[in-house]
């Protein structure tokens, strides 16, 4: 049996923002425009330090990409993200919106910086990034403000739970960089 050789695609490296935070979460990863926007969420989960524990979706344009609910009638249409190519789905756009968690409401913001020319990618490239990913189900921007204020003063009236609750020393300007390689060599393109 042969084996396909993966097609070249153009590269696009993307830089990653969650809206709402300062001082600014951000990652760098370069991706073939061919990767779909279902295989794009686990490159997202996977450079935030996300754990994929709720929905999202992604926006682009005006068209809105993820999971379709068909017991939904009352979200806006949702087209399935599991074979729209980022590429094509982009239509010379150079940014799209991506939501993760509806209740916290974690905003990504994703701009294309650079299309590089065609190659073989066999998985994202991870070129960088700075400050920690909040903790799961924190509360979205407002609710990680409040967190950050209640783990940086000892004598917060919700320091210690705050801690408990994190399970583990939490720096809000550290980043594991190996992890997030780690994670990616995971997510084959």
């Amino acid at each position: 049996m042969a084996t396909r050789k993966k097609a070249a695609s153009p590269l696009l490296q993307l830089k990653i923002e969650l809206a709402g935070i300062k001082p600014l979460i951000w990652r760098r990863v370069v991706v073939p425009e061919t990767i779909t926007l279902a295989r794009l969420h686990q490159v997202i989960q996977a450079v935030m330090g996300w754990e994929d524990y709720h929905l999202h979706e992604f926006e682009i344009a005006g068209e809105h990409y993820g999971i379709p609910d068909p017991d939904d009638p009352f979200g806006p249409p949702v087209v399935s993200e599991a074979r729209a190519k980022l590429g094509k789905s982009l239509g010379g756009m150079a940014s799209l919106r991506y939501v993760y968690d509806f209740g916290d409401d974690w905003v990504h913001k994703i701009k294309v910086e650079k299309v590089g020319p065609p190659d073989t990618c066999a998985t994202p490239i991870y070129l960088g990034g700075a400050n920690a990913c909040p903790p799961e189900d924190v509360g979205g921007p407002y609710g990680y403000a409040d967190f950050l204020e209640a783990i940086s003063d000892p004598v917060h009236p919700e320091h210690q739970q705050m801690r408990d609750w994190v399970g583990q020393e939490f720096d809000p300007k550290a980043i594991d960089h190996d992890m997030i390689e780690l994670r990616l060599r995971n997510i084959k393109l």
